[in-house]
């Protein structure tokens, strides 16, 4: 007996999903959208030159109106989508409504979240039910944090049981969890039906559930037995059973409470396109693909050099003033203390830079080239700890490394930047100093570069937030103390 969970999804009435469209193609898309856009900013021009007093409209003229719905049509979703995230607000709204009602749900999921809550903004809640209703279970559940309350109330009483039982289990489970990526759409079998039979009703199918690489075995009960590849189905005589094929020890096996990192760098390291996920009873739940894999870690990236530059969350680049305003002021705020004390420092020892002006001309090299070393050793510590290559017992061995690394840098650049003062300004005493102040500012930052981020792992904070504005606050003021220090020891 072969089950299959959900139904495959209708026939897209775009273009095949499986043929991807070529970036310089897509960017003639795009291009093509922005002239007949732009050809309206011509039109409106010439009709305020005549009319004053009539109303500001940016539409496309009506006979660009059938061409510019007919190029959203024939487009995947997410291509769709890459349109809309590159244009200005007006024009988004403009373009989105002439997309079909029916691909809304698609398109939203594409999007990126500042978009997605731009276009949501401008949607009745009718309309967003009827996107979220073209949804399975596990992509509403995506799409769930974005809508309204009472949107997600109206699609969950519109779900059969089942469904409405996949949503609520889909949107239990944390965000950076296996069970927030795992869908539902897949094909389990019994293993004591022959091959043959299973191939007569999978040709029955439209299309398989995407990234369909080997099919579930299950028993009566719905436990995992094994799993049955493609591969296997194809090769193999058709009179035999499934039994004498299939794999009975799958090589991954996921828990819906799983680290979705870990099952990330299990993707990359087995060559897996899918794995099961069952729960504390083996039951089979659901299933993790590739493409579900591929979203998270794009996501993650994106986040991690958001994070890194100060920023809290993703940005639309048409997003209004305010709402840019919003999302960058906190660490901006943060810099703009350790600037003051950075200038507070140089205050201190205005006295020796009066004496000997050579300093104020070389201390931003000194504070320069450590900010860019320490952002360097915390880059490669925030990716190791995201991959999983550095644990809390690592912190030593780690910090031992960097330091050499910063004495040798040091020496070495510091050791020309020395000699390329003492040749400028004519005084050995000051290529000296500047030779140590370069070694320990690279020690310094070395330091940072390997302790921040692993204490606030510890802390359970993410590592990669606001790391290289830590850094170069920490550089530029240590890096001015070392230096001006030092050269008023020893030089003034």
């Amino acid at each position: 007996m072969i089950l299959q969970e959900n139904p495959p999804a209708d026939e897209h009435t775009y273009a095949d999903e499986d043929v991807g469209m070529h970036p310089d193609e897509l960017q003639q898309h795009l291009h093509r959208v922005q002239l007949l856009l732009a050809h309206s900013h011509a039109v409106e021009a010439a009709d305020d030159e005549d009319d004053s007093e009539a109303p500001s409209i940016v539409l496309p003229a009506p006979e660009h109106v059938a061409e510019l719905q007919a190029q959203l049509d024939a487009l995947h979703p997410a291509d769709v989508a890459y349109i809309l995230e590159a244009l200005p607000l007006e024009e988004r709204c403009y373009v989105w409504n002439l997309v079909k009602a029916d691909r809304d749900g698609e398109i939203l999921l594409e999007v990126s979240d500042a978009v997605r809550e731009s276009l949501i903004e401008i949607m009745d809640p009718h309309e967003l039910k009827a996107a979220a209703e073209t949804l399975d279970a596990d992509e509403i559940a995506d799409l769930a944090p974005d809508l309204p309350r009472e949107v997600i109330d109206d699609v969950f009483k519109s779900l059969s049981s089942d469904e409405r039982e996949q949503l609520r289990a889909a949107m239990s489970y944390d965000e950076d969890s296996v069970g927030a990526l795992m869908d539902f759409d897949f094909v389990t079998v019994r293993e004591d039906v022959s091959l043959e039979a299973i191939l007569r009703y999978l040709r029955r199918f439209d299309e398989l559930p995407d990234h369909t690489d080997k099919l579930f075995v299950i028993d009566r009960e719905e436990h995992l037995v094994g799993v049955l590849t493609l591969e296997m189905l194809l090769i193999s005589d058709p009179d035999k059973d499934v039994s004498e094929v299939m794999r009975r020890e799958p090589r991954v096996i996921f828990s819906p409470s799983d680290d979705a990192s870990d099952a990330a760098r299990a993707f990359e390291r087995y060559d897996l396109v899918s794995a099961p996920v069952v729960d504390r009873s083996n039951k089979l739940i659901g299933r993790i693909t590739v493409g579900d894999v591929v979203d998270f870690i794009r996501e993650e990236s994106e986040a991690e050099i958001l994070n890194q530059a100060g920023l809290r969350e993703e940005e639309d680049v048409f997003a209004s003033v305010w709402d840019s305003v919003k999302n960058r002021w906190a660490w901006l705020a943060v810099n703009l203390v350790t600037a003051f004390v950075a200038s507070r420092v140089i205050t201190a020892f205005g006295g020796s830079i009066e004496k000997l002006v050579a300093l104020a001309a070389l201390m931003p090299i000194v504070a320069g080239i450590g900010g860019n070393s320490g952002n360097q050793t915390i880059t490669m510590i925030v990716r190791a700890i995201a991959v999983g290559q550095v644990e809390q017992n690592s912190l030593k061995r780690l910090l031992k490394k960097e330091l050499c690394v910063a004495l040798f840098n040091g020496l070495l650049w510091g050791g020309l930047l020395g000699v390329l003062a003492w040749w400028l300004y004519e005084n050995i005493s000051l290529g000296i100093v500047m030779t140590a102040a370069m070694t320990l500012n690279l020690l310094l930052a070395a330091s940072a570069g390997v302790v921040i981020p692993m204490l606030r792992q510890r802390l359970g904070t993410d590592p990669a937030i606001g790391s290289s504005v830590m850094i170069t606050a920490l550089t530029d003021s240590g890096g001015f103390f070392i230096f001006l220090g030092l050269a008023t020891l020893f030089l003034v």
